[in-house]
């Protein structure tokens, strides 16, 4: 019932937005970045918050919000849950309104266990959590609150997309091996490989959770890739684990169909080489499928930048995308109205190069399309130093 009035409240408060006249925000909207920028993982993790800033950047030059610039902050994790729970006190003492994070499911299951806690204590006084890259289910199952939205994609999105692009091209064998990191995502990602096995046709052969980002020699789970007689790899890993993996594949010589969300992401090619011809991905990634908008915004940012968005990087700028659509609909006042605000986030809307994202109510998850890329030498934008790149071939609209 409680959700269903805020629903009716943020149509209502929608529309005398849409009557107001632009003011002055006497209070700047605080946006804090909490992400991994040490240690193990921040190679990857560090590209959601630089989008972040660039996206922020933009947004200041276009007048940030009623004239006001949006102020930014970014606080390290160091990619553990006990530094990120302190990095929230410290954004809320700091002022912040809303918190952003992405790299890690982990982290993200801290903060927004966190900030649920923060808003039962200070109602008055409430935070929200954006997540722009973290895909644990439970983030949006379990631990959905209402002031917290989830732009990222999850295991049973990209898996479905995965099995069914492979299917169609003839590229998924009858015995699957399934690695993933042994996390939230992780066992999400193990879990709907098995799901996926009648409507793909295959075997799960044998399945593996190992430690994240601590394994320096991946030779052992190869041989037992070997061993189980598996044609087709699919993995969840991301980072060093996908890096380290795919690296030991190609050592090996073991020739397999691969299926990952994270091929794009930088290192990842280049350690492959062309072992990874044929394989799949499926990502928010826009290069080849986003036509000339993806150019153009591609071709700004590297202006802005000096280098080229990855995945992570655009995801961040879509993200803030949402978040400016929604405080177009409000009239800035003397102070940030955070709960205004997710009102707003409910209905916000952002353009992108191949197609729509907006906010489903009912858990707060964003409808996100993505692409089915497989990688070759046939792509016309080379990635990570290669001469391979993301051939699309299918792009799936937001569930």
């Amino acid at each position: 019932m409680r959700r269903a009035i805020l629903t009716c409240l943020a149509a209502a408060l929608a529309g005398l937005a849409a009557l107001a006249s632009p003011a002055i925000a006497a209070e700047p909207l605080k946006i804090a970045v909490i992400e991994t920028l040490s240690g193990p993982g921040s190679n990857t993790n560090r590209l959601y918050a630089i989008g972040l800033k660039h996206a922020i950047d933009m947004a200041n030059e276009d007048g940030g919000w009623g004239g006001t610039p949006i102020a930014h902050a970014e606080y390290d994790s160091q990619g553990t849950t006990s530094v990120a729970a302190e990095k929230v006190r410290a954004a809320i003492g700091d002022g912040a309104h809303i918190i952003v994070t992405g790299g890690s499911s982990a982290i993200a299951g801290q903060i927004i266990e966190d900030v649920r806690k923060h808003n039962l204590r200070n109602p008055d006084a409430p935070v929200i959590f954006m997540n722009v890259g973290a895909e644990a289910t439970e983030l949006t199952g379990a631990k959905c609150n209402f002031y917290s939205f989830k732009y990222a994609m999850n295991a049973e999105i990209r898996v479905k997309a995965l099995v069914t692009a492979m299917k169609a091209a003839d590229a998924l064998g009858d015995k699957v091996f399934s690695i993933n990191q042994n996390y939230s995502w992780g066992k999400d990602m193990d879990a709907a490989i098995k799901r996926y096995a009648d409507a793909g046709g295959y075997e799960v052969v044998d399945s593996v959770l190992h430690d994240v980002n601590k394994i320096q020699d991946f030779g052992p789970y190869v041989a037992r890739i070997k061993a189980s007689g598996a044609d087709t790899v699919i993995s969840g890993n991301w980072g060093s684990d996908l890096i380290l993996l795919l690296k030991e594949i190609a050592a090996a010589g073991l020739e397999v169909s691969f299926g990952g969300p994270f091929l794009e992401l930088p290192g990842t090619l280049s350690s492959a080489g062309d072992a990874a011809l044929g394989y799949y991905t499926a990502d928010f990634y826009l290069p080849e499928a986003g036509g000339a908008g993806a150019q153009e915004l591609f071709a700004d940012y590297r202006a802005r930048s000096g280098t080229m968005p990855s995945t992570s990087e655009v995801k961040s700028l879509f993200l803030l995308a949402n978040l400016r659509d929604a405080l177009a609909r409000l009239q800035p006042g003397d102070e940030v109205d955070v709960t205004e605000i997710a009102l707003a986030l409910e209905q916000a809307q952002a353009e992108t190069p191949i197609g729509g994202i907006a906010m489903r109510r009912d858990d707060h998850q964003a409808v996100v399309p993505l692409v089915v890329s497989r990688v070759s030498k046939d792509a016309q934008v080379k990635v990570d130093g290669t001469d391979m790149g993301f051939t699309p071939v299918e792009v799936v609209p937001g569930p």
